[in-house]
């Protein structure tokens, strides 16, 4: 386990959030569970709690392996994952599966395992990364409206007409991420102007024929539109039942909330374990549980800001800030869809709802903004163990001059002693008390010398 700990790397701060928002999640997945266990009659608590268990551990080994890969890994990965999750998407909108009756057209049944899998959550992942190396690539380099179309534009409106009938928000959650990358990829105003307006265009069309040929488009479409003419004109739905539940926990929760474990809505909200799960939160937890999970999301936020400020490249700076945002904006808005602010959307609370696509997604996002990170991590350590390596072997030069010195000034203080010794022998005293030198008075040998 330490062994472990001690090969983690990164931003520490982005790792012990991860953890906290994981192991929070825990205790209102297990309390939510009693609603599939003793109101629809399946499973059991311990068995939906080990679930989840083993999502969070499946998702922490995602994060551990992924964080491992240099993240310039991802810009070919990228190349070849739009042609990929286009094929997935494309399959999911004609093969999308039913869970428990009810029409799921946006999940894939993954083959001999069973699992149900979201294809465009994951389409979400690999366009942000095409986006961020399409942008990084062209930052010096001069191009047109033209260029830009069909190398970053023709791949984006794919994965969005084809998210589009099953997923409204996931829709216009990727279209709001994608304009934001572009902006801070200084991608020219004038263009994105247009690319925006195509959008706005494209969606009034596709909503007009949805309500002139409704037997020709999907019943997902009917369901992302009714929610949206509900939420503005207050016509009632099914999603009212949702709504009322969630805000009676919402408000019954107070300041302090009823206790772990002890709410009542849950028996009575349908996906309480996902996306209501922060009504039970607040509900058992009260508006101090509420206050603690924005912040932790917040303080997440933050330090994306800080690592992508940091980040050398600006491949890596667009990683963490594509990959990085929607989590913050994909829990706000599971957040204002409990409190009624935005319509109902669909949209899990990440890292803390019940479920193992949108863990695993949100473990692979975090792992690459982890090895972009490390990176950073990587090139300070070799700054600063240069910086101890010269500060090393500036001491060794010192300690060598010191020496030399030190041998010097010995050497020159053994030929001044020898010098001494050598004029204490050459002077004697004669018996007359007189001194000689070489056996000579001075004065004679001076004269002598002469």
């Amino acid at each position: 386990m330490f062994d472990i700990i001690g090969k983690i790397r990164g931003d520490k701060t982005i790792w012990a959030i991860v953890f906290l928002l994981a192991l929070i999640s825990f205790l209102p997945v297990y309390s939510a569970s009693t609603n599939l266990v003793y109101v629809i009659g399946k499973g059991t608590t311990i068995g939906y709690l080990f679930k989840h268990f083993v999502h969070v551990m499946l998702g922490f080994g995602i994060i551990f392996f992924i964080h491992k890969t240099p993240y310039h890994y991802f810009k070919a990965l990228s190349i070849f994952g739009i042609p990929l999750v286009i094929l997935l998407l494309v399959y999911t909108l004609f093969k999308g599966t039913v869970i428990d009756g009810a029409n799921a057209s946006r999940w894939i049944q993954i083959p001999f395992i069973g699992i149900g899998f979201q294809t465009s959550t994951l389409a979400f992942i690999v366009l942000m990364i095409y986006v961020a190396r399409y942008l990084a690539k062209v930052s010096d380099k001069e191009y047109s409206f033209k260029d830009s179309l069909l190398e970053l534009w023709a791949p984006v409106f794919a994965i969005l007409a084809l998210v589009l009938p099953a997923n409204f928000s996931t829709t216009a959650l990727i279209f709001s991420m994608v304009c934001m990358l572009v902006f801070i990829g200084q991608y020219p105003m004038r263009y994105l102007g247009i690319i925006i307006g195509s959008g706005i265009v494209s969606l009034t069309m596709f909503v007009l024929v949805a309500m002139a040929f409704p037997d020709a488009m999907p019943n997902r479409v009917d369901t992302w539109m009714n929610r949206v003419d509900s939420f503005f004109d207050d016509t009632p739905n099914e999603d009212d039942y949702q709504i009322e539940k969630a805000k009676i926990a919402v408000a019954s929760g107070k300041i302090y909330g009823l206790g772990p474990g002890k709410s009542v809505q849950k028996n009575f909200l349908p996906q309480s374990s996902s996306d209501f799960i922060f009504a039970i939160i607040v509900e058992e937890y009260g508006l101090v549980g509420a206050l603690g999970i924005i912040g932790l999301y917040l303080l997440l936020f933050i330090r994306f800001i800080i690592n992508a400020q940091k980040a050398s490249s600006l491949f890596g700076k667009l990683l963490i800030i594509g990959l990085g945002f929607p989590i913050i904006f994909q829990a706000f808005i599971n957040m204002g869809v409990a409190v009624e602010l935005l319509p109902v959307t669909g949209q899990p609370l990440p890292l803390i709802s019940s479920g193992g696509t949108s863990i695993w997604m949100t473990c692979i996002a975090i792992g690459i903004i982890l090895s972009v990170t490390k990176k950073e991590e990587e090139v300070a350590l070799d700054l600063e163990e240069k910086r101890k390596r010269d500060e090393a072997l500036q001491q060794i030069i010192d300690a060598q001059v010191a020496l030399n010195e030190e041998k010097e000034a010995d050497e020159n203080q053994q030929k001044i002693n020898d010098i001494k010794s050598s004029i204490r022998e050459s002077l004697i005293e004669d018996e007359n008390g007189d001194v000689l030198v070489n056996g000579q008075n001075p004065m004679n040998a001076v004269l002598n010398k002469k």
